[in-house]
């Protein structure tokens, strides 16, 4: 039997002591032993998004989150400034669209940041825009948007929200919440924080909860007033996913051990090795003048079937990584770095790369992604 390895950007590997707390014997949800477990959770939820404000949970991907966020901010006929670069960028117009939030796109080549005075050109032109979405880390195209500079713009606006998808951003590069005026951040359990899918995270400012109050859109489970109400005496509105949470616990004093910035510089030396090591082969980056740290967009050669790469990846060398969503299906492999990734396994990854080009019939000098990976790891 050979051992797997997951490199995807989510959902991400899981630490062996965060799986043992998950295969606890299951507790409660209304005792007071979760009880305490939530409490622990909620303070150290506060240190992961560097924010004074309470996190809400709840059992979901961080797509109810975004949904959540939409619902909770936003009332019938509002619009919306949505940053459309990407995947995810477009599945926060989807959810606008489908709650009769008018969108006002700034788009965006995939591949490329936004640049933030096209976001200030469209809340010029649409003074009465209640909201800008966008991704902190864009998945699909491992683009790093500008949410401090975009923030600035928003902050500066009392009627508008600032509501960032950080799903791939919290825990993997600093994005300091509460400093940089971020109202609504969501993030979900499967990428950093190094869980299996099925919690999401709000962070929700004091401003935010001002468009809370004014809201008429409907919502029943993602209710972000009513989920705040029970976080309050430690419990959550609906039953909790109690063996995510128990993990959840461990996951987090992980992180708190090894310091944020830790985290952060670790994520960001492995990103670089990657890239660096797919140069060597000769490969461009879809996005080398923004990268995000989460992970990399490996742009594949002309001349082979870029559809094949993740499955023969997988199936010959027992190494998981993901393919370009819609547009990009078949021109870029995408190999992450976030969470509980660890250099070894990055070099394993670009191994695994380099034999799976060369099997294509594309020229490959076996070892020279691995040489120039290792050269940024030994700094």
């Amino acid at each position: 039997m050979q051992k797997k390895l997951l490199l995807t950007p989510g959902p991400t590997p899981v630490p062996e002591d965060v799986l043992a707390a998950m295969a606890r014997p299951i507790i409660h949800h209304r005792h007071e032993e979760f009880k305490g477990i939530l409490a622990k959770v909620k303070e150290d939820l506060k240190y992961l998004f560097q924010t004074s404000s309470d996190v809400l949970l709840f059992a979901a991907t961080g797509t109810g989150a975004m949904e959540g966020a939409v619902t909770n901010l936003l009332s019938p006929g509002d619009k919306a400034v949505v940053v459309r670069a990407g995947k995810f960028g477009e599945r926060w117009a989807e959810i606008c669209q489908a709650y009769g939030v008018k969108v006002v796109p700034v788009d965006v080549p995939w591949g490329k940041a936004v640049d933030p005075a096209d976001v200030k050109q469209a809340l010029d032109r649409e003074p009465d825009a209640r909201a800008v979405l966008i991704q902190a880390s864009e998945t699909s195209t491992a683009v790093r948007h500008p949410i401090r500079e975009v923030a600035e713009l928003v902050a500066q606006r009392e009627q508008t929200v600032m509501v960032v998808d950080a799903i791939t951003g919290i825990g993997v590069f600093d994005i300091p919440t509460d400093a940089w005026k971020l109202d609504v951040v969501v993030t979900g359990s499967q990428k950093a924080l190094m869980l299996p899918p099925g919690l999401a995270f709000a962070s929700v400012s004091p401003k935010a909860w001002g468009f809370v109050k004014q809201s008429k859109l409907p919502r029943f489970y993602f209710d972000f007033a009513k989920e705040k109400k029970n976080l309050d005496k430690n419990q959550s509105a609906y039953t909790s996913a109690v063996s995510l949470v128990l993990g959840l616990q461990v996951a987090l004093e992980r992180i708190k051990k090894e310091g944020l910035q830790n985290v952060f510089a670790r994520t960001e030396k492995m990103a670089r090795a990657t890239r660096e090591g797919a140069k060597a082969l000769g490969l461009g980056l879809l996005a080398p003048e923004s990268p995000s740290p989460a992970c990399t967009a490996i742009l594949l050669p002309a001349g082979i079937d870029g559809e094949k790469v993740p499955s023969l990846i997988r199936e010959r060398y027992n190494v998981a990584v993901a393919g370009g969503q819609d547009r990009l299906k078949g021109k870029i492999v995408r190999i992450s770095h976030m969470g509980y990734v660890q250099p070894y396994d990055i070099l394993s990854g670009l191994a695994a790369l380099e034999l799976t080009l060369r099997d294509l019939g594309h020229p490959v000098q076996i070892g020279t992604s691995v040489q120039a990976a290792l050269a940024v790891l030994s700094e």
